[in-house]
């Protein structure tokens, strides 16, 4: 079992910055392959990035190429997603989720590939 926690979300101007982060429980956190999702209002839940158990691999979607960053620090049993150059329609409620994925480099993109999932944590970016 893993339970997921993220935190960092908040209110930011267009151009600005936020680091959003996720902390797991257990003691087998370094075993999982880790996502984040985003879901806008009246939208369908969305793969933004991902993160291979070693960190070797990352994919992002291409509407977050070259702003956002995803990574991990096993020792934490945290996941972060750094997000620059923020823009409105990344207004969503971003979710962080796990899934066991030791020894792979596979991304996984969709969400119903993931068995964990977090509460949310709204980032709003105004104009």
């Amino acid at each position: 079992q893993v339970q997921l926690v993220e935190s960092g979300g908040g209110l930011v101007q267009a151009g600005g910055s936020l680091r959003l982060s996720c902390a797991a429980s257990g003691r087998t956190f370094s075993s999982y392959a880790m996502g984040w999702f985003q879901q806008a209002p009246g939208k369908e839940r969305e793969f933004v990035a991902g993160i291979s158990w070693n960190a070797v691999s990352t994919y992002y979607a291409d509407s977050v190429k070259g702003r956002f960053t995803i990574s991990r620090d096993n020792t934490r049993n945290t996941v972060y997603l750094q997000m620059n150059s923020l823009k409105p329609e990344d207004t969503a409620v971003y979710y962080c989720a796990a899934r066991f994925g030791k020894y792979s480099s596979t991304i996984y993109r969709q969400g119903s590939e993931y068995g964990y999932w977090g509460q949310g944590t709204q980032v709003t970016v105004s104009s």
